[in-house]
């Protein structure tokens, strides 16, 4: 390979420059706080309708989720009009400043052919592309910092939305469905591990927490065919595996577990008339969250944030449910759920009507 001549390294230098500059030329005119800017007001003034389509969907609780959007949207649009005047001054500065470059490129485009000319030409201009790139980079933090702490709550807030979306899709391609007013809280992607310890044969899923169950629910594909240990056709399996009432259970604890404990596992514990006794999952979310989220279904404190009303009939049925079997007088164990029709006495079979 030829060593470059001093004409060929110049030229190389300024078609450089050339490329630098006009990254520059876009650069001063703020597009990428501009384009920042359209976008947080986009996501925002898109929250109500996210919102209303959640609602429309079944999520009946966080009653305050719309009078959040609503107020996210408020102080966007007091904000928003001095976050545009911010970028149109500071964008007039930077091009203004833009222009000596410009006029100092079209002179050394000139002197390709004399390197000697050339070199304090291209130093001069290098530096002086270095302070204006760093006066936009510091035009950019200035507006970003003029609406970081309301951009950093609305996502906060949308990272809220995103799971209960996830959440109700989750539900809707369910091969069981929720009971007449049962509402879904949260879901999370998670592995049933049967023996405690995970093995690469426990189902894998989705934990689903209602306002009256947990449910696990296995959805994955296995491998039907191997060839020489190469997976060559797959089976997607859907089952609901096991559900407890929330009622029911007595005891949840996380823990962190895998090599670098960076794995969420939930333990838990279910009274001696659930159809599960203990269930340890590997879960795709905090541990303590969920722990949190148990514990508040359990006390039915989701219930004071409900926007959807629970429809008093089915709550009628619940509260008047008997405490003894009518035909062999044994105490009722079952935990009665809004929208059964009908419970068994375990000790002699009645069925009785709610």
């Amino acid at each position: 390979m030829s060593t470059p001549t001093p004409e060929q390294k110049i030229a190389s230098e300024i078609s450089s420059l050339q490329s630098r500059l006009g990254r520059l030329q876009d650069g001063v005119r703020l597009s990428r706080a501009r384009d920042a800017l359209e976008d947080t007001q986009t996501k925002i003034k898109g929250l109500p309708i996210r919102i209303k389509k959640l609602r429309e969907a079944g999520y009946a609780f966080e009653k305050e989720l719309e009078t959040q959007a609503e107020d996210f949207v408020r102080q966007w649009m007091a904000l928003n009009p001095s976050l545009v005047s911010s970028a149109n001054q500071q964008a007039a500065s930077l091009q203004a400043a833009l222009r000596p470059l410009e006029a100092q490129m079209t002179q050394l485009a000139a002197l390709k052919s004399n390197p000697t000319a050339a070199r304090p030409a291209i130093d001069t201009l290098a530096a002086g592309m270095q302070m204006l790139e760093d006066k936009v980079l510091a035009a950019e933090r200035q507006i970003s910092g003029m609406y970081n702490t309301l951009n950093s709550q609305v996502s906060t807030f949308i990272g809220r939305l995103s799971r209960v979306e996830w959440m109700l899709t989750q539900l809707a391609e369910a091969k069981f469905t929720l009971r007449p007013t049962e509402s879904g809280i949260m879901a999370v992607k998670a592995v049933w591990c049967k023996d405690v310890k995970e093995r690469p044969e426990d189902p894998d899923g989705v934990l689903y927490l209602t306002d009256q169950r947990l449910i696990f629910e296995q959805k994955e594909e296995i491998a039907t065919k191997k060839v020489l240990f190469i997976t060559t056709a797959k089976e997607k399996v859907q089952a609901l595996l096991w559900e407890a009432p929330v009622a029911l259970v007595e005891d949840v604890k996380p823990s962190k577990q895998g090599m670098l404990k960076n794995e969420d596992h939930l333990d838990l514990r279910f009274g001696p008339s659930a159809p599960v006794q203990t269930v340890h999952l590997h879960i795709w979310q905090e541990g303590s969250e969920w722990v949190q989220l148990i514990n508040r279904a359990k006390t039915r404190d989701f219930d004071q944030t409900r926007a959807l009303k629970i429809d008093e009939a089915a709550q009628e049925k619940v509260e008047s449910a008997p405490s003894q079997c009518p035909s062999c007088g044994a105490n009722i164990t079952q935990v009665v759920l809004r929208g059964m029709d009908s419970i068994k006495c375990e000790y002699c079979g009645y069925i009785i009507r709610l």
